[in-house]
């Protein structure tokens, strides 16, 4: 994908690789190239789905740029305090939908049409009807007809891929076939039970078996997610809860404390399911299975939470 990105004069792109095998260090790279560092005015904006992701992009950009000197990142998410006197100034903006439609087209501390690259990761739930497609096409509209748009996800349903397709003119398209979704070193198994007593005697069993790796254990809601933190807690086990009715400084210090392996099962919701890079994490529960609104299999998502193991070709087991 990196000549696409990097070409010149500049191409759109709607890109779909397997978790864990480098999209977020390919479209940073792109971003990276495309910021004019005397121009002090909001030159690239990457758009998440969630606080967690949109703060891990940044972390990687971060990274990357540390020897490009008077680079300028600024966040757009929850919580984070910007002075609504001055307009913003910094080169790249990540954020999500919301917070930046709030200081883009709201209080106007910066323009949209002045962007020159526009990336939206987690594309596939980004411009879907369950996801944030109304703020994404609001945001769309306001980008000029020379800005480079690139949509990243490892998966696309087709209505979502020809929806893109109207949105992002003239695109190149990387798309998998259906059986290369999932990835090998990802190994797959299921274990049939009744009820919640026997899904959570089951977790338990598994619980026993982590050893020196990590797990994170998904729930269809936040309300399964306490109710089995709480549990596992009572009954001995050291468990960590993270959902999106936590504060933005409790969501911070438990996904920082997991990531330093302080804490080594988390119980969470959809809302760590898509892009969260942890590598140690060697298993991935599937407490409830994932379900759209229509109360029908998620695919798309399952595939998203088991990819959070088996980051970078390591071995990985999905329950």
């Amino acid at each position: 994908a990196l000549p696409i990105l990097l070409s010149v004069p500049q191409c759109n792109l709607i890109a779909q690789s397997q978790s864990g095998t480098g999209k977020t260090a390919a479209f940073v790279i792109a971003m990276l190239s495309r910021v004019r560092l005397d121009q002090h005015y909001p030159q690239v904006l990457c758009l998440a789905p969630t606080f967690e992701l949109a703060i891990q992009i940044g972390e990687v950009a971060a990274k990357m740029s540390k020897f490009i000197p008077n680079l300028n990142i600024r966040f757009a998410v929850r919580g984070e305090n910007i002075d609504r006197s001055k307009p913003v100034t910094d080169h790249i903006i990540i954020g999500t939908p919301g917070k930046v439609i709030n200081l883009s087209v709201q209080l106007r501390l910066f323009s949209l049409a002045k962007l020159t690259t526009f990336v939206l990761d987690e594309a596939d739930i980004m411009i879907s009807l369950q996801g944030h497609q109304d703020q994404c096409l609001r945001i769309r509209r306001e980008l000029s007809a020379e800005c480079q748009m690139m949509l990243f996800s490892a998966t696309y349903s087709t209505e979502v891929i020809e929806f893109a397709q109207r949105i992002v003119p003239r695109a190149d398209i990387i798309k998998l076939k259906k059986e290369e979704e999932s990835l090998d070193n990802i190994k797959q198994f299921y274990i049939r039970c009744l009820n919640r007593e026997e899904k959570y005697k089951a977790l338990t069993n598994i619980y026993a078996c982590i050893g020196l790796g990590q797990a994170i254990v998904f729930c269809h809601t936040k309300k399964t997610a306490h109710w089995l933190s709480e549990k596992m807690t009572k009954d001995g086990h050291a468990v960590a809860v993270l959902s999106s009715d936590l504060t933005v400084d409790q969501r911070i210090m438990i996904l920082d404390r997991f990531r330093c392996g302080k804490e080594k099962v988390l119980i969470t919701t959809n809302v760590l399911a898509r892009g969260i890079d942890i590598e140690q994490v060697t298993i991935v529960v599937n407490f409830d299975l994932p379900i759209d609104t229509n109360r029908v299999a998620d695919c798309e998502t399952y595939l998203h939470r088991i990819g959070r193991t088996g980051r970078f070709g390591k071995a990985g087991i999905a329950i």
